[in-house]
């Protein structure tokens, strides 16, 4: 292939290599015709952190999950036959025809897909070199040994399925959970879901409060050093931070809500730029921000990108049923499956389905691993 020819090439280039971004990198690779497209996979690590695996990960060496052999995904692998290449960094801003990386460089682009998920609170504030994240978990792991009692600030999948991993490890030790709705999650679940799910937890000795608000939780101070109600160690487990979409400022004013996530057509297409999608938790869409959703989001916007080269009519996005599979500890679990009257299942099932392996071997396969 002649060095003109080459780059002569239109730039497919996928922004975040988490749950959308791999899907939607991986099958383009294979589907492109890389005589006349060169696909980008960017991303500020080099691998991707299987969220799933993060709470079980910072809490311990159980399955030794912090190492790229298990939840921490290289992309060495993703492009099927190397169609396709990586670059590490993080985007600073965008024009209609150009990225500009973090380092400086500028990546021009003829569509745009947009997958760079939420920024994380600790204790699953991961950051973005290697050697930075093997400290991250030393330090984690330390710090949750040493500490007597736990406070969890948070009643959501994050709070409960870090209960249930405390308490795996020390079940003696006292873990107190405070939420400040009326129920554990949140009303998009049935109320005999969030009342089977406090159950759960505490069976195994959880102590819940529910309508109660943490009224001291400094924003500021490292959670090892605060000490409210009696806890050694208090733990913000509210979820996510924030999207990771300040770049697009530089683009359109109007193509964030004021929360800062992405709006979208049906199409998964960004309102005014027919050659940008968006995919993941960064998508203003009515629905629980799940991998799952990624992985239904990816399958859209991968055929969306091949009809828009070929000026085929793009397809519709919409929601399936709600379901949430929610670990406590290894070996134990409750589900909710929005189809019928609503399916609620224990620790069998939701131990055989993500509990026991965390979902990490199906998350590698989806790179091209094992």
């Amino acid at each position: 292939m002649s060095s003109k020819k080459n780059d002569d090439r239109k730039s497919v280039v996928v922004v975040g290599g988490g749950s959308a971004g791999v899907n939607i990198a991986r099958p383009l690779s294979s589907q492109l015709d890389a005589t006349k497209f060169k696909l980008i996979l960017i991303n500020p690590r080099p691998f991707r952190v299987l969220l799933p695996a993060t709470l079980r990960m910072v809490v311990s060496e159980v399955d030794n999950l912090g190492t790229t052999a298990q939840a921490l995904v290289p992309f060495d692998k993703l492009f099927h036959g190397e169609n396709g290449t990586f670059i590490q960094d993080s985007v600073r801003s965008l024009n209609e025809k150009v990225l500009t990386l973090g380092s400086g460089e500028q990546v021009p682009y003829d569509i745009l897909i947009l997958c760079p998920g939420l920024s994380w609170a600790d204790p699953i504030a991961f950051p973005e070199s290697t050697e930075d994240v093997k400290t991250y978990l030393s330090r984690s792991r330390e710090k949750f040994a040493g500490a007597g009692s736990y406070l969890l600030v948070g009643g959501g999948a994050v709070g409960c399925e870090l209960a249930g991993e405390l308490k795996d490890m020390w079940p003696e030790k006292e873990v107190t959970l405070v939420h400040g709705q009326r129920l554990l999650f949140n009303d998009t679940y049935p109320d005999r879901f969030r009342k089977s799910a406090a159950d759960h937890l505490t069976g195994r000795g959880v102590k819940i409060h529910l309508g109660d608000i943490v009224e001291d939780f400094p924003a500021e101070a490292a959670p090892a050093t605060v000490l409210t109600k009696g806890a050694d160690l208090v733990l913000k487990t509210t979820g996510a931070t924030h999207p990771n979409t300040d770049f697009l400022n530089s683009l359109d004013a109007d193509a964030l809500t004021p929360a800062g996530f992405v709006k979208v057509k049906p199409t998964l297409q960004l309102l005014n730029h027919p050659n940008i999608f968006a995919a993941g938790d960064i998508v203003e869409w009515k629905e629980q921000k799940q991998a799952i959703k990624a992985g239904a989001h990816a399958k859209i916007v991968t055929q969306n990108v091949l009809n828009y080269i070929s000026g085929r009519s793009l397809k519709n996005y919409s929601t399936g049923f709600e379901a949430i599979l929610v670990t406590n500890g290894k070996r134990g679990g409750y589900s909710y499956f929005g189809v019928l009257w609503g399916l609620i299942f224990g620790a069998w099932l939701t131990s055989l389905l993500k509990s026991k392996s965390l979902l990490v071997p199906m998350f590698r396969k989806e790179s091209g691993l094992r």
